[in-house]
């Protein structure tokens, strides 16, 4: 097995053209091997093997510095420089990170989690090798799963093309994301591998770029040719490299939407490991996605937004049913906020479906182009919360602190599907400021149907769920759950326990009554502590009834890495246990 001898990049560069093409065999063998088992992302690093090896081959990394953009495609990467070992623990709590990550090895040279941010790094790496005389020094960002579409990237070339920056870019032209890619860019990227643009027509090359390509990304020959022709001249460079997502499965190769994160497979055959799966609880995307294409039909003003996740957030069923009615708008965050301000301004209702994490990446929008003007969209926050094996570039815990301190925002966290289902009616009833629901990955909690007739929701509704005497536990969102749990197995009369639906405005009505009748309060959420659910009624408490202790139960002052959900929990002292030995505590 060539793979287990290599322990660093430079054992590759012993290797002959033959052997590194046998060499390539083995790593996409090791990753659908691995993945078929331990989950994670598949088709993108499969699609990137041969250039993997090419630019380990080629330059002298780590002294070179080497970007992924989205970093999904980086298994390849990861194998080759000393984390073949401990690969299997991918993703895994105290595990390799499914991600580059600058912490983990000197071979990652950034960490990239999220799209599109490559260029603009691998320019300031170039920019600061230059003043600091370092001039053999390479810079090589490799940009795909559809990245180059977000305006970030653009922002990147722009400056890159009239620098002078000893820098490389290398376009993964695979034509899909996550989903299939969209917009006029990738139909440009289409005609230029058709062969229908002429190079003298190339937008890249008009840019100021060295352009190259398109090249085969599967032909090891043909890349480490042009590669090293690459690296011998300065200046901005760009490589198209056409290649094939999933290459090597003929699943993956076929069904590239699937086997983005396929879950659990048979290595040998390729084929799912289906999960039996009762009908109910109902995922919250499914009850959104559903929810949404009801209210659509009884309401012609509805339309509905995602940016670049139309399978992940189930605004898919939207684009089934209503096709011009649900838009696709790709990696584009910023984008998606601000075209929905547009459709607000013109009377349109439009849900835009945005994870958490991401939702960050169009902050100023979110302040400038709709809160500034009260503008209706609807922010249906998908992934919220932890989020598990993606980690700490992923997890959606800062969304309470963010969007609280911006005036005239709408603040909901559903306790269950059937809370979520009545915001989501309730929103296109007449809203007439933005409003932000906030909802996580995965099963709800309801054995049952979940479409119940809808419920208008009232703003100020506070839910008690039980009754207590002394101290009061309040949570907000699904979280609560966890404490519906705890409490089924401690037997006290002491808390009580209440569910804030909304989080802005506050129910400060419902706040003097749990002071009044209580002396201590406990707060929890699945949210950042500092800035968050809690540090509000911290406040609050602090203003009006300065003798009541208040602690806060949420996500500490540090980023959580990659685990399981509930291990990030405990970590973060919310899970059903930690509840239930603080309640405990209480009786001792």
């Amino acid at each position: 097995m060539l793979l287990e001898q290599i322990k660093d990049p430079s054992d590759i560069r012993q290797l002959s053209l033959p052997q590194l093409e046998d060499l390539a065999a083995e790593i996409r063998r090791f990753i659908i091997d691995i993945v078929a088992t331990k989950e994670g992302h598949l088709g993108a690093s499969l699609g990137v093997v041969e250039l993997t090896i090419a630019l380990h081959y080629v330059f002298d990394t780590p002294n070179d510095l080497l970007v992924w953009d989205v970093g999904h495609q980086a298994y390849g990467h990861k194998l080759l420089t000393g984390r073949q070992v401990d690969f299997h623990t991918n993703r895994q709590k105290d595990g390799v990170s499914g991600f580059p990550n600058r912490f983990e090895s000197i071979y990652d040279a950034f960490g990239v989690g999220h799209s599109s941010t490559s260029i603009s790094a691998v320019l300031g790496m170039a920019i600061a090798s230059k003043l600091k005389g370092e001039y053999d020094k390479q810079h090589i960002a490799v940009i795909g799963d559809a990245s180059i579409a977000a305006g970030m990237a653009f922002e990147g070339l722009n400056h890159a093309g009239v620098s002078d920056a000893n820098m490389l870019v290398i376009l993964n032209d695979n034509a899909i994301g996550i989903d299939p890619s969209v917009g006029a860019l990738k139909d440009y990227l289409t005609a230029v591998k058709e062969g229908r643009n002429h190079k003298r027509n190339n937008m890249i090359k008009s840019l100021h770029f060295d352009y190259r390509g398109p090249v085969d990304g599967h032909d090891l020959k043909q890349l480490i040719k042009e590669l090293t022709k690459l690296k011998q001249h300065q200046g901005p460079k760009f490589l198209h490299v056409i290649t094939t997502k999933g290459k090597g499965l003929k699943q993956a190769e076929e069904d590239q939407v699937k086997y983005h994160a396929p879950g659990k497979f048979d290595s040998a055959t390729g084929e799912l490991i289906r999960k039996e799966e009762k009908e109910y609880p109902a995922k919250y995307q499914d009850v959104f996605g559903h929810t949404l294409v009801e209210l659509a039909e009884q309401n012609p003003l509805i339309v509905g937004i995602t940016p670049a996740m139309p399978t992940g957030s189930s605004m898919k069923y939207m684009m089934e049913a209503f096709p011009e009615r649900a838009l696709d708008v790709g990696i584009a965050e910023q984008h998606a906020v601000t075209l929905a301000a547009g459709m607000a301004t013109q009377g349109l209702i439009p849900y835009c479906a945005i994870y958490s994490t991401f939702l960050q990446r169009a902050y100023d929008q979110l302040i400038h182009d709709v809160a500034l003007q009260k503008l209706p969209v609807v922010f249906c926050l998908d992934r919220a919360g932890l989020v598990g094996e993606d980690g700490a570039t992923h997890q959606g815990v800062f969304d309470l602190a963010y969007l609280n301190c911006i005036p005239n925002m709408v603040i909901a966290a559903p306790l269950d599907e059937i809370e979520l289902r009545n915001l989501l009616y309730t929103v296109q009833l007449g809203i007439d400021t933005p409003w932000a629901i906030r909802y996580p990955r995965g099963k709800g909690v309801k054995e049952s149907n979940w479409r119940e007739e809808f419920k208008k929701v009232n703003v100020s509704i506070t839910k008690n769920l039980r009754k207590g005497n002394k101290f009061a536990m309040i949570s907000t969102g699904v979280i609560g759950n966890n404490v519906i749990e705890a409490f089924k197995k401690c037997e006290t009369e002491d808390w009580s326990h209440y569910h804030f639906m909304f989080v802005k405005p506050l129910n400060e009505e419902e706040l003097h009554h749990i002071c009044q009748t209580h002396e201590r309060i406990v707060t929890i959420e699945d949210g950042a502590i500092k800035g968050g659910f809690g540090s509000v009624i911290a406040q609050f408490v602090a203003q009006h009834y300065p003798g009541i202790p208040v602690e806060n139960l949420g996500v500490p002052d540090v980023f959580i890495e990659h685990a399981t959900v509930r291990e990030q929990q405990e970590i973060c002292g919310i899970d059903i246990d930690s509840i239930v030995k603080l309640i405990s505590e209480s009786f001792e």
